[in-house]
This record gives structure tokens, C-alpha cells and sequence, in this order.
């Protein structure tokens, strides 16, 4: 599932917006000024912000320069202001996207899905082991541990669990995954992928048959499960 916060103080526009969105499997969160988004980007970043320029409490500009000092949080402004300066200063300020008012729904799930699509699946930093529900993978040494006991893998079972778990929670459409893992011009079966992931179901999942880590999203992919979902 893709996360989106819209911060969108018109209910005409966020209404209809909001349920279209639902409607093509987003989770949405809608907040209407800045004060409010910025308690909610606080608590978690989602895949994408859908963000107004003129709010209640301020520029949406302000909010977008914050960010980009501390974040590379995917941001689409959404705005009445049309003119070709003012697309110029939102991209500069750090936008990947600018929406005039009024567009069409479809239009900006285009927008989304081809930011996601530039940007790929994070990647952390090889150094840095990762530790989620009790199931770590320490890049340096490329080993992985399950509720501390090892487990041996084959090279392209711990460069996919690597991608999966840095990004836990998140889905990683099939596509994404055969880009990352294999790579950009494979031409073979994509049901190669499905064979990985049954392999390492089976040595890091106490049942494989109902997987507690590896998670299927039908129709698109798969996901490591979150902290939240494993209980830590």
C-alpha cells in the first residue's frame, strides 16, 4: 500500500480527492493546515505528500523548505497559483511535482506512481545493520540472524531480504524488486522472484505456509511486515 498525506484545507477538493485515491488502494491521511501536518509528519513520513501552497496558518512553501533540510519525502504541491513563476519557485524550494488547480484525479495517480517509480525503493546504508520483530541482516558482514540464531543464505536471498526489510511495511511492487535485485534488463520469468521468496520463507519463517514476515500483496508484490505489525 502507497501512504499519502493531503494537506488540503478546501473539503470541496479534499472530499472527492481523498475517496478516488481509496478507490486505486492508497491509504490516505487528510489534514487541513500546516499545524496539523506538520504533527503527523512528525509521528511518520508517508510514501508521498499531496501538499496546498495557501492554507489557514501559512505558505505551504514554509513546509516544503523544512522537509527538504531533513528529508527526501516525495512532495506534490497542489495550488490555485498557476503562473509560471510561482511553478518555478515551488520546484525550487524542492517539489518533485506541481499541480495546478483544478486537475484531474487520474492526472495526479499518474504523477504519484511515476515519482515512486523515479525515486525506486530505499536502500539504507550499507553499514548499518537492521533489526525488525527479531529478524536481523548485518550488510558488512552479510549475515542474518533470526531471534538470534544464523541463517545461511544464498547471495541473492540476502540481497532480496535486504531490500525488503530496509523497506519494512512498505510494498514493493514486482517490478521494483526484479529492478533492485536482479536487474533493469532482465528478460527472464519474474516468477523467479515468487522461487526466492518461497526459498526464504522457508528459512526464516517458522511456518512458511503462513508467513509472518514475508507478506504477499496480491497483484503487486511483497513486504516485509512492520515493527508495528511484529510487535516491537
Amino acid at each position: 500500500m502507497i501512504s499519502v498525506v493531503l494537506v488540503e484545507d478546501e473539503d470541496s477538493i479534499a472530499a472527492p480527492l481523498v475517496r478516488h485515491l481509496e478507490r486505486e488502494a492508497f491509504v490516505v491521511t487528510r489534514v487541513a493546515d500546516l499545524a496539523a501536518a506538520r504533527q503527523r509528519l512528525a509521528v511518520a513520513e508517508p510514501d508521498v505528500l499531496l501538499l496546498d501552497l495557501t492554507l489557514p496558518d501559512g505558505d505551504g512553501l514554509d513546509l516544503c523548505r523544512e522537509i527538504r533540510e531533513r528529508s527526501g519525502l516525495p512532495i506534490i504541491m497542489l495550488t490555485a497559483r498557476a503562473e509560471v513563476q510561482d511553478r518555478v519557485v515551488g520546484l525550487t524550494v524542492g517539489a518533485d511535482d506541481y499541480v495546478p488547480k483544478p486537475f484531474s484525479a487520474a492526472e495526479l495517480v499518474a504523477r504519484i506512481h511515476a515519482i515512486l517509480r523515479r525515486r525506486g525503493p530505499a536502500t539504507p546504508a550499507e553499514e548499518t545493520p537492521i533489526t525488525v520483530g527479531g529478524v536481523t541482516l548485518d550488510p558488512r558482514s552479510r549475515t542474518v540472524r533470526v531471534v538470534g540464531e544464523p541463517v545461511q543464505l544464498a547471495p541473492r536471498e540476502f540481497d532480496l531480504l535486504h531490500l525488503l526489510i530496509a523497506n519494512a511495511g512498505k510494498v514493493l511492487r514486482r517490478e521494483e524488486i526484479m529492478d533492485a535485485v536482479w536487474d533493469p534488463n532482465w528478460f527472464g520469468s519474474t516468477k523467479t522472484l515468487d522461487v526466492h521468496i518461497a526459498w526464504l520463507r522457508r528459512k526464516i519463517e517458522r511456518d512458511a505456509s503462513a508467513p509472518r514476515y514475508l507478506l504477499t500483496a496480491r497483484g503487486v508484490g511483497f513486504r516485509f511486515a512492520s515493527s508495528d505489525e511484529l510487535g516491537d
